[in-house]
């Protein structure tokens, strides 16, 4: 993605943002931003209990340092203990071993979306649905 890209997505994801049902994490190191992640809830009654994550993101040369799973705790207990959420829910690009790394942190594939990204030509992944029941 390039830069105006990536401000463009940014611009969006912020103006959306709303502290009655939204929650952005972010990791540093120092002064150096290597990681967030958006938690988001519906109002509607009926599934206000849960919520999704959304826009898990790491800087590339920091994978495999901590920065996801320090995110994704602490999502966790944002979304318990501050938003009185019941469980999570999120849907991860297949194929990259994102099924490995939410399954060490207790989250479970409960189903997929055949051919659901696009991510070039010929490269279409599935979309893998999980949950974590908080």
């Amino acid at each position: 993605m390039e830069e105006g890209e990536v401000a463009a997505s940014v611009d969006a994801i912020v103006g959306a943002l709303d502290p009655r049902t939204c929650r952005v994490l972010m990791a540093w190191s120092g002064e150096e931003l290597v990681g967030w992640l958006v938690i988001r809830r519906d109002t509607f009654a009926l599934v206000s209990h849960w919520g999704t994550v959304n826009h898990v993101q790491s800087r590339p040369e920091r994978r495999g340092e901590g920065v996801g799973t320090a995110l994704m705790v602490e999502a966790r207990r944002v979304a318990r203990d501050e938003m009185g959420l019941e469980q999570l829910h999120l849907a991860a690009r297949a194929g990259i071993g994102l099924g490995r790394f939410y399954g060490r942190l207790g989250w479970e594939e409960i189903g997929r979306w055949p051919g659901a990204l696009r991510l070039g030509p010929d490269d279409d992944r599935d979309e893998v649905l999980m949950f974590l029941q908080l």
